[in-house]
C-alpha cells in the first residue's frame, strides 16, 4: 500500500470533490489522502501533517471563494517547498496560467480533460514530472511573452526614453548626438537597445511605438 499515490483534493464545490473521488477510487495506485473545501482549509490541514503523512500530489482548484488556488499554492509551498501541486480549473486565461506556474504549481490542467488524462497527470506529478496539454502550453507561452514585452517596455532607462522621443520627432543619430551631448556611437547603442527591448525592427516602428504609448507629441 505504501506504493500508492497519496492524493489530496482541494475544491470549494462538494459535487466536484465527490466526482474527483469517484474518478480516482477505481485506480489501484491512487488513494485519497484528504480533501479540503477551501484554500485556507487546505493550508490548515496540510500544515498539521508530518512529512511521512504528507500527500504525494495536491489537486488544487484555481477559483475558490476567499483564497484562490494561486494564493493557496504559494502558502503551501512556503511550508512544504517540495510539494507537487496540480492546478485544476475551468479557466484558460494566459495570465492565470502564468500566475499558477510562477506560484510554484507543477502543472495546470483544464477540468475538460478526460478522467484517464487526469489520472495520468497525477501519476506524473507524483514523480515530479509535468504534463501539460497543448492549449495550456500555448496559453503559458503567450502569457510569458506578454509579461516579457510589458516588462521590457517598463524597463527603458531615462536616457533610452529621451532617445526614443527624439527618434519620434524624426531626428537623425547625428542630431540626437548633438542635442543630448553624447557620441554617435552611444546613440547607436541606445537605438539598438530600444529595438531589442521593444521587440521592433527599425526606427519607424520605434517612432510609431512612442506615439502609441502617448510618450511623443502629436506634431
Amino acid at each position: 500500500m505504501s506504493d500508492r499515490i497519496r492524493l489530496f483534493l482541494v475544491d470549494d464545490h462538494d459535487m466536484v470533490r465527490a466526482g474527483l473521488k469517484t474518478y480516482f477510487m477505481v485506480e489501484p495506485d491512487v488513494e485519497i489522502a484528504g480533501e479540503a473545501s477551501s484554500g485556507a482549509d487546505a493550508i490548515q490541514q496540510l500544515a498539521a501533517l508530518s512529512d511521512a503523512d504528507f500527500p504525494d500530489v495536491i489537486l488544487m482548484d484555481l477559483m475558490m471563494k476567499g483564497m484562490n488556488g494561486v494564493e493557496a499554492t504559494q502558502q503551501v509551498l512556503r511550508q512544504h517547498p517540495k510539494a507537487s501541486i496540480v492546478i485544476l480549473t475551468s479557466f484558460l486565461e494566459d495570465e492565470k496560467v502564468v500566475e499558477a506556474i510562477e506560484a510554484g504549481a507543477l502543472t495546470y490542467v483544464m477540468k475538460t480533460v478526460s478522467s484517464g488524462e487526469l489520472v495520468e497527470v497525477v501519476r506524473r506529478a507524483s514523480r515530479g514530472e509535468q504534463m501539460m496539454g497543448s492549449e495550456v502550453s500555448q496559453a503559458l507561452t503567450r502569457g510569458i511573452r506578454h509579461r516579457l514585452t510589458h516588462q521590457e517596455h517598463e524597463e527603458l532607462t531615462p536616457r533610452e526614453k529621451e532617445v526614443l522621443l527624439l527618434i519620434a520627432e524624426g531626428k537623425t543619430n547625428k542630431e540626437i548626438s548633438e542635442e543630448l551631448h553624447i557620441s554617435i556611437k552611444t546613440v547607436k547603442t541606445h537605438v539598438s537597445n530600444l529595438l531589442m527591448k521593444c521587440q521592433l525592427e527599425d526606427r519607424t516602428q520605434l517612432a510609431v511605438f512612442a506615439h502609441r504609448k502617448g510618450w511623443a507629441g502629436s506634431s
